[in-house]
């Protein structure tokens, strides 16, 4: 009975409820397009990806206002540099708008699965990055374990079957538009976990969640806007929208910040990597509870490497010497450890 309580100590079982929640953002958002596919309001489907996006982060700025709101105070900004509120500006735009935009974006043009698979390339980049630019040390299983997910990430892409919105990129190799924008949103989440490495640990967590939340909200807005214009975001007030948004924001978006930060507080660092080594066997059983979308052939072999690549990351990890992630900046750099959290 120890044991098994010790296994699943409060900590625990609140991040792992968290990465099951975050897991099936994709699915989820896919499901409520589909939704509003089927409840058009005059030949418009009010549930685009753009309307789920910036209603999406509305919520989670309205969540965090809650929970960190208090540290917002002129004694805590007063301590912040001019080099912090720019590292709080980049992590912003990429990791607040650029990713979450390409993301929504791939979802829109391939398989959700895909989206989640192809999604891994964050974890080993950043690591790479960590080593080249930080130089971290880390042991040669952790290494190893991030070239086998590497792998299995190039196997999901290059190994999909043709199709009509596939790019030559030479040499006969064709890949998907969708899986691109998966892979650039990943690179954009690796480059913003970076920055917050080197910029931001001693920013607490509270400033970090909520500027990153309402600059990156701010930032595709206007991006958005110059693009297609206000006509893009006609329906966003349609209560049918709202219905489902609320839904959706209350579960994915509140819910999940919740059960991550509660999570954080109570675990160590080996925890919180465990527990995001779930999420794409998390997303893809989503995608096949909420879609009823059966793997195929090439997500079955990439996702089979990704995760043999996940558990050798995993025992070298076990190796690498205990962090705890109760002091806010080890639980600042910790929150970008998940990537996409469906807003």
């Amino acid at each position: 009975m120890n044991t098994i309580t010790k296994l699943f100590n409060p900590g625990r079982t609140y991040l792992l409820l968290a990465i099951l929640i975050f897991a099936a953002a994709n699915s989820i958002i896919r499901k409520l397009t589909e939704i509003g596919a089927q409840n058009l309001i005059n030949g418009r489907n009010p549930i685009t990806f753009c309307n789920v996006l910036l209603v999406g982060n509305l919520c989670a700025f309205l969540a965090l206002i809650v929970i960190y709101g208090r540290q917002w105070n002129f004694k805590t900004l007063k301590k912040l540099t001019t080099t912090d509120w720019l590292g709080l500006l980049a992590v912003a735009i990429l990791s607040g708008a650029l990713a979450p935009y390409l993301t929504f974006t791939a979802l829109e043009q391939t398989a959700v699965n895909n989206v989640v698979l192809v999604g891994r390339i964050e974890p080993p980049l950043a690591l790479a990055l960590s080593i080249i630019l930080l130089k971290e040390k880390v042991n040669n299983w952790v290494i190893a374990g991030a070239v086998v997910s590497s792998i299995g990430v190039v196997l999901t892409i290059i190994l999909q079957p043709p199709e009509p919105n596939m790019m030559n990129m030479g040499a006969g190799l064709m890949i998907g538009k969708g899986e691109i924008m998966a892979a650039a949103g990943a690179i954009f989440l690796a480059i913003s976990t970076i920055i917050s490495k080197i910029k931001l640990r001693q920013i607490p967590l509270g400033i970090f969640t909520i500027f990153r939340t309402f600059t990156g909200t701010l930032v595709f807005f206007i991006v958005v806007l110059k693009l297609y214009g206000l006509v893009h975001f006609i329906d966003v007030l349609s209560p049918f929208v709202w219905q489902w948004m609320l839904l959706y924001g209350a579960v994915i978006i509140v819910g999940g910040q919740l059960l991550w930060f509660q999570g954080l507080k109570k675990t160590t660092a080996a925890d919180v990597s465990l527990a995001s080594s779930f999420s794409p066997i998390a997303g893809v059983l989503a995608s096949y509870l909420i879609l009823e979308t059966v793997p195929t052939t090439p997500q079955y072999i990439g996702g089979s490497v990704i995760i043999l690549g996940i558990i050798i990351n995993q025992i070298g990890v076990n190796y690498q010497p205990v962090k705890s992630v109760n002091s806010e900046k080890i639980t600042v750099e910790k929150d970008m450890e998940v990537g996409f959290k469906g807003m």
